[in-house]
């Protein structure tokens, strides 16, 4: 039976583990081709996407195994919590940096290719933090607002060559980057059970499965948009 991202290639960040990884193999699953990439793990490159000119070598390197760029989903990324009179500057520039400047530069360098796609499509990986705050989250809040302002701006900028743009805000995923938190903090972890309408935190395929549908024929009519699957956090607050 045919896939229906058949034919088609993707380039995923942060998919040694968690949301990338899930999203990797779903989108796999589904028929395309993926090239994966994280600062380790089990993936086909090896490289931090803050890295000069790393982001526009994985680009390359994609067209150069498939011949093609249609699908980009940039799921690497960061979280931490620090309360704003004891944070660093580097600890909100690193923030940045991964969230915010590498994902900028994924996009930019990734439009030449996608320009030329008739399936073009980027999904961006942002959080319910960019709908409500949260003490100790002031810096990763500031990245995932960042996040979904630029969903909403280079949808407007890459609509006219068909390309659609779109943010996943998930809510808590249990992951490895969120597992030392949760085990540090079993109130914390609680605290998001509750919130969830649904009473669980979600699972990385929750979110692969969204951005499965996100990049297939059937979300051909929806950009710019910030997508909530946070089991109904949002509702409860």
């Amino acid at each position: 039976m045919a896939g229906r991202l058949d034919g088609r290639a993707a380039l995923v960040t942060g998919a040694g583990s968690g949301i990338g990884l899930a999203t990797a193999r779903r989108l796999a699953a589904d028929g395309s081709r993926v090239l994966t990439t994280d600062r380790s793990g089990e993936v086909d490159i090896l490289a931090d996407v803050t890295a000069p000119g790393i982001n526009a070598k994985l680009v390359a390197e994609t067209e150069a195994r498939f011949g093609r760029l249609d699908i980009v989903v940039a799921c690497a990324g960061i979280t931490g919590m620090q309360m704003l009179d004891g944070a660093s500057d580097d600890y909100f520039d690193e923030m940045m940096a991964v969230n915010v400047t590498a994902v900028f530069r994924l996009m930019r360098d990734a439009l030449p290719l996608l320009k030329r796609s008739p399936h073009g499509r980027i999904i961006l990986i942002g959080s319910v933090m960019s709908s409500f705050g949260e003490a100790g989250m002031t810096a990763y809040s500031a990245s995932k607002h960042a996040v979904l302002g630029m969903t909403k701006s280079v949808a407007a900028e890459v609509g006219a060559y068909g390309i659609t743009v779109n943010c996943i805000q998930p809510g808590a995923i249990e992951t490895p980057m969120t597992a030392p938190a949760f085990a540090t903090m079993p109130e914390f972890r609680q605290k998001w059970v509750d919130k969830a309408a649904l009473g669980r935190l979600g699972q990385p395929e929750d979110i692969a499965d969204v951005a499965a549908f996100l990049v297939s024929d059937e979300a051909r009519f929806m950009s710019g948009h910030g997508v909530f699957v946070d089991g109904g956090a949002t509702q409860r607050q």
